[in-house]
């Protein structure tokens, strides 16, 4: 994964427009998809037994709080932002003032450090871990254990290669195989509690997976 670039990556989303068109890479007409399968998802984890409270979101690689405003505040009672671009932290702040997201974290996830000694109930990971390498995948997810509530759960949503790994060399992000992923999350001493694949996307598209884990 030493094909991975930090500072391309950065600079690539940093051309990107504050739009979700821009979040989502030109196919916006993939929320409704995306946010319904979420929404069910998320509804079944409430209802498992131990399952998570409703008490406070995480949401990272969060771009201008796509998955924030139309999923986890209409869930949680709060919701805090991860995201490294500036600008689109910018624009989620004008969106979402007098609402109840609460905190905007403007730091990459690799060198997130949380300082205001918060628990989250779900920590939601959408799209944005195919930017870390897998030492620093292991370290993110790791980190994010310490930040869970009783009960609380880490839900990873990603894009699934078929079989190895694919580098796209534009944004300089790699797709993992379901394989490596299971991997890495047992690596991060995770174990899985549910999941599911996300439906009705067009067949030309990645397959999406949703993860529920908890730690072991």
């Amino acid at each position: 994964m030493s094909e991975l670039c930090y500072e391309k990556s950065k600079n690539y989303w940093s051309n990107v427009s504050a739009s979700v068109n821009g979040m989502l890479g030109g196919f916006p007409y993939l929320t409704i998809m995306d946010i319904r399968d979420s929404h069910t998802f998320l509804n079944k984890l409430f209802q498992m037994k131990n399952g998570p409270s409703k008490g406070r979101a995480l949401d990272c690689g969060a771009g201008i709080g796509r998955i924030t405003e139309n999923l986890l505040c209409k869930h949680f009672k709060f919701v805090d932002m991860l995201e490294q671009e500036e600008k689109f932290l910018k624009k989620a702040k004008l969106k979402f003032k007098g609402t109840n997201v609460e905190n905007f974290y403007c730091s990459g996830l690799h060198e997130f450090i949380p300082t205001d000694n918060l628990k989250y109930d779900v920590i939601w990971i959408q799209w944005v871990l195919g930017y870390l390498t897998d030492k620093d995948l292991v370290g993110f997810l790791k980190k994010c254990c310490k930040l869970l509530n009783i009960n609380g759960l880490i839900v990873v949503k990603e894009n699934i290669s078929k079989e190895v790994e694919e580098i796209d060399s534009e944004d300089s992000s790699v797709t993992r195989s379901y394989v490596h992923y299971c991997t890495l999350f047992q690596q991060a001493n995770l174990i899985c509690t549910a999941k599911k694949t996300q439906s009705n996307f067009p067949p030309e598209l990645y397959k999406v997976e949703m993860f529920a884990l908890k730690p072991n």
